[in-house]
């Protein structure tokens, strides 16, 4: 059996991920205790026991989440090995995860990375009032033209009709009122530290730039789409630079699904906490199969899928 691996973005942490497949698998406990072992703090500590408040923090929260999906995606392979990836891709900072899997850097060099990333973007968000918020069900080009006129960015393509926007929280305010003036109702404002995926980030990807100079990449062993031109990359120049671009850039995760889904990929497996892109999947390809990797509980239930 083959599937397209997809793995999880900041966002969908949660107190107590991990905790079950630590206890449950050998494979998943190594990846923690790796992670324990390259860094100065117990990422294990984190997510097992919180707090809620430090797992928001980017510079906490993006090893975090890195480290819990590879913990899955080991677990799933240690009980799983007949199924093989047919592509990988992740949402924002699941594409650490993603180039992990399919073998451009290794585990330790991913998570050195993301920790870098992750301090990067808490500074930048310190340096400005910056906002996000959610449109669902509105026309793509009323969005970018209120974006436009109000001096923010669309920050993901999510699904269709799932959109979200960011910039100066006086910008999106701005935008939102403006949207409901021309008829979209369903705007959901996020509880978010900064303005992620907008201009405000230039800065931060720039300075990511030169950590990424520093780390030796190599070319995808399985087929990779990546964020920023939603389409798949083999350059190691392209993926270095799609890397810096997607801090400030656009996440096109559509492209990224509809990208492996005309190749012939029907089946996607999401590592990682939550089961957001199973169900951004769903409204993106209806005929495709999803199925979210997230606990001891879900590993015993994909034997089903078999």
């Amino acid at each position: 059996m083959k599937a397209a691996f997809i793995f999880s973005g900041q966002g969908a942490q949660a107190v107590g991920m991990g905790k079950d497949l630590f206890e449950g698998s050998t494979a998943a406990k190594a990846v923690f205790e790796k992670a324990d072992s390259v860094l100065d703090w117990k990422v294990s500590e984190l997510c097992f026991n919180g707090p809620e408040s430090k797992l928001m923090e980017s510079c906490y929260c993006q090893p975090a989440i890195y480290t819990m999906s590879c913990a899955c995606l080991a677990a799933f392979k240690e009980k799983y090995p007949q199924v093989e990836a047919a592509g990988c891709a992740g949402l924002s900072l699941g594409e650490f995860a993603a180039l992990q899997a399919a073998g451009v850097f290794s585990f330790e060099e991913g998570l050195q990375l993301v920790v870098k990333r992750g301090r990067l973007m808490d500074e930048a968000c310190k340096e400005s009032v910056g906002a996000m918020a959610s449109v669902l069900g509105g026309e793509l080009d009323i969005i970018r033209e209120c974006c436009s006129a109000c001096g923010i960015d669309v920050a993901n393509y999510n699904c269709p009709g799932q959109i979200v926007v960011s910039g100066t929280k006086e910008g999106v305010d701005k935008a939102m009122e403006m949207m409901k003036e021309k008829g979209l109702r369903k705007i959901i404002p996020l509880k978010v530290a900064g303005a992620y995926h907008s201009r405000l980030m230039k800065g931060a990807g720039e300075r990511f730039r030169k950590v990424l100079d520093e780390v030796s990449l190599s070319i995808p062993k399985i087929p990779t789409a990546q964020n920023f031109p939603g389409s798949i990359v083999q350059s190691i120049d392209d993926i270095r630079e799609n890397l810096v671009s997607q801090v400030a850039g656009s996440v096109r995760w559509e492209d990224c699904i509809r990208t492996f889904y005309k190749q012939g990929m029907s089946s996607f497996i999401e590592f990682g906490p939550g089961a957001v892109l199973t169900g951004l999947l769903k409204r993106t390809e209806k005929e495709a199969s999803g199925f979210s990797i997230n606990s001891m509980d879900s590993l015993n239930k994909f034997a089903e899928n078999l």
